[in-house]
């Protein structure tokens, strides 16, 4: 994605020191553009955790970066044993998305049984840039196979314009670059298709508002704003032709964990007969989780509901409370959405249905 011209990934290590990991600090979008510098697994974990840094494929990219930082500071006496409380650490931040275990599990067995700290700095580099290649590759082509099924629904309104809804940020920001459920839409506005999105607010964090709007922004992509409970209306009144939302986890036989709100979302679309799309990389699969009840649910801080924070006219940043003090606020970040609301998966192999034997064919399993 470009930013004022010029392109940046979401994360990306500093090419005149390989010791220091650079993303953006996504805390004070669209108001400030701020790069960090991450040099200790602590702070790679702290950025995880505080939201520096969010969404599946960034999260998990972030943590495997986290996990070569560990071995640089990792004591040649203790390398087993630093490692192992490093991916404790990072695991332990946001215990919902897949994405993140996923990758320092990863990063684990690249070096199990390895013993000589250079080159285990060496094979932790190689794999967490791996990871953070692949993420951004997966995502471009979710973008290819979802951009057929936006291409259909353009040919059956004769060219007219698509109307899509998404919840939360599952865009560039979520990922190394593309995203998930903004890349169908980028792919298919390079092909020529009159798009225009409906952006979920996303309560509490306002992802949608903040993050998705600032994306199709910069990226010319007509979109407006909508209150999180509006969705379900617009379906009634026939003003949305398709969803397409994130997901952080996604078990194999098609549940669908993702920012509270989506079952919702989901529940609107098959009642007005939307159809209901989940983009996902396969680094987003639980290939050991069966149910999606059984998926742990974040719970985070209730101030994130009771306060807001934003710019005045002079561009200072304030935070402001929104209920009366002592309100108790229950926090939940994630929902889970059943496998039969989704009308398919789409992922870097193709448009899946999200049912157990039709994703273990398609990822050999």
């Amino acid at each position: 994605m470009k930013i004022n011209g010029t392109h940046y990934r979401t994360i990306w290590v500093d090419p005149d020191n390989r010791r220091r990991i650079k993303v953006i600090d996504q805390r004070l979008l669209p108001h400030q553009f701020i790069i960090n510098e991450l040099v200790t697994v602590e702070e790679t974990a702290g950025a995880i955790s505080d939201m520096v840094v969010r969404g599946a494929g960034l999260i998990g990219a972030t943590a495997a970066y986290g996990m070569y930082l560990a071995a640089l500071a990792a004591h040649p006496k203790r390398l087993t044993e630093d490692m192992a409380r490093a991916a404790a650490l990072l695991t332990a931040t946001r215990p919902t998305a897949r994405n993140l275990a996923w990758a320092v599990e990863r990063v684990q067995a690249a070096v199990a049984g390895m013993t000589d700290p250079a080159v285990i700095q060496q094979r932790t580099f190689a794999t967490a840039t791996a990871v953070a290649d692949e993420d951004a590759g997966f995502c471009r082509r979710i973008g290819e196979h979802g951009a057929q099924l936006i291409k259909h629904i353009a040919a059956r309104k004769s060219g007219g314009r698509v109307n899509i809804l998404t919840h939360c940020n599952a865009g560039w920001l979520a990922f190394v670059d593309y995203g998930s459920a903004t890349a169908p839409i980028y792919a298919a506005r390079d092909e020529g298709i009159d798009i225009h999105v409906w952006v979920d607010e996303t309560r509490p964090w306002n992802q949608g508002a903040r993050l998705t709007c600032w994306e199709l922004a910069h990226e010319n992509i007509a979109h407006t704003l909508i209150t999180d409970n509006a969705g379900g209306h617009l379906m009634q009144q026939g003003l949305v032709d398709m969803v397409i939302v994130g997901s952080d986890r996604t078990t194999h036989t098609g549940d669908v964990a993702n920012k509270i709100g989506t079952y919702l979302k989901a529940l609107a679309a098959k009642d007005n007969m939307v159809p209901f799309y989940v983009a996902l990389p396969s680094s987003t699969i639980d290939w050991e989780i069966d149910r999606g009840k059984d998926i742990p649910i974040e719970e985070r801080s209730g101030t994130e509901i009771t306060q807001i924070t934003g710019p005045d006219d002079a561009g200072i940043l304030h935070t402001v409370h929104l209920c009366a003090p002592g309100t108790a606020a229950l926090n939940y970040g994630f929902d889970i959405t059943p496998a039969r609301l989704v009308t398919g998966l789409i992922t870097e192999r193709g448009v899946v249905a999200p049912e157990k034997q039709a994703i273990a064919r398609l990822f050999g399993r």
